[in-house]
């Protein structure tokens, strides 16, 4: 399938390097004890129903645009999104990575970090979902339904970066690099498509039953 233009979309333009200077020369990050502190409110995720908050593809590099509409492929991830353009370090011929299609991330982790919700979009991630990330409730393997599509969490690890540390501190990349904060995925989560459809804000996203057979 080929990049589709998405005529029900919402756009929120951002360039990243811009809204993270204006935000870091007017405001101080949160500091590592403010985000421990939050951290009964994010346990308290839902395990098995959440909710998609929000749907963000990256067109390009430093480029932003919040959706009200995903369209989710196999092949493609998020249509319009620039992830098998941009290609991965962690493959040999540096193409992209087919378990790092799609970035998905506590939204309730993304509020505690970025404070106001206009700036979840830098965090660099495509789904934004109340929900509980952790190890324990979704291991590499499980799938998670949404609209019309099904994802699947996979193993390679999504971890806070120097970027991350500068758009919202280095205290936040401590504290989501932290023991607890690899046990309980604050960072985010990567998956894949192995159902293609349609996401909203406001959609179900549900943990399914993996069969040995789709296993």
């Amino acid at each position: 399938m080929q990049d589709l233009t998405q005529d029900k979309e919402e756009e929120t333009n951002m360039n990243i390097s811009e809204q993270a200077t204006l935000w870091n020369e007017s405001t101080n990050h949160v500091s590592r004890s403010a985000l421990e502190a939050a951290l009964p409110y994010i346990r308290a995720a839902p395990t098995d129903e959440g909710v998609v908050q929000m749907i963000v593809r990256r067109p390009g590099k430093g480029k932003r645009e919040v959706l009200s509409e995903g369209i989710l492929d196999p092949a493609y991830g998020l249509q319009g999104d620039n992830w098998r353009q941009r290609g991965s370090s962690a493959t040999a011929d540096r193409s992209a990575h087919p378990d790092m299609q799609i970035n998905i991330m506590n939204s309730r982790v993304t509020a505690a970090l970025a404070q106001d919700k206009s700036r979840w979009q830098l965090a660099g991630d495509q789904l934004y979902v109340d929900m509980d990330l952790s190890e324990a409730n979704l291991p590499p393997g499980s799938r998670l339904s949404m609209g019309t599509a099904i994802l699947e969490i996979t193993a390679e690890p999504h971890l806070g970066c120097r970027s991350f540390a500068d758009r919202f501190g280095r205290d936040a990349v401590m504290f989501v690099n932290s023991d607890i904060g690899k046990k309980l995925h604050l960072r985010g989560l990567n998956a894949r498509v192995v159902l293609g459809g349609v996401v909203v804000p406001g959609d179900t996203v549900r943990k399914e039953t993996v069969s040995k057979r789709d296993s």
